[in-house]
């Protein structure tokens, strides 16, 4: 069977995107489930394309043992709507900005992200861009949360 694929958006593809791509994908080798599923990360913008995380993404993804170094930045593709079972924005303008450029076939495919957890009341991803150490820490928080509630939805076996 054809993998199950997520894209996690964000606007750059250098903080909230690729540390959810490295979370879940995490989380997915901890229940031995990484076959049965394909992970990307993608922003919305141009402005970090073959660009490495954030060196704050990656030190917070690392002290929690998650090494997101080898992703790189790339652009949300027209294809991806196609490709991607599941399109998840990080916050209201990129799932907006994703809205305007997706085919009305596939619009069923976009939510946000901390729409699928169960715990927190927040509704967006913050971008922890031009914050300090504590706001990525908060977004690894709300990514990984998101990510196991996530992970209880979907088929495992697919």
């Amino acid at each position: 069977m054809k993998p199950y694929r997520i894209l996690f958006v964000c606007m750059g593809n250098i903080c909230r995107s690729p540390t959810a791509q490295g979370v879940f994908e995490a989380a997915l080798a901890q229940r031995g489930l990484e076959a049965h599923f394909e992970i990307d990360s993608a922003g919305t913008h141009d402005y970090h394309i073959g660009t490495a995380p954030d060196a704050r993404a990656r030190e917070a993804a690392l002290r929690r043992g998650i090494d997101i170094s080898g992703l790189r930045g790339r652009q949300v593709d027209a294809s991806d709507f196609e490709r991607f079972d599941m399109i998840l924005a990080m916050d209201r303008d990129n799932l907006q900005l994703l809205e305007a450029q997706c085919p009305p076939q596939h619009r069923h495919k976009l939510s946000l992200l901390l729409s699928h957890s169960e715990t927190t009341r927040d509704e967006e991803v913050p971008d922890p861009y031009y914050g300090g150490r504590d706001g990525f820490e908060r977004v690894l928080d709300l990514i990984e949360d998101a990510s196991q509630a996530l992970l209880e939805k979907l088929p495992a076996g697919r």
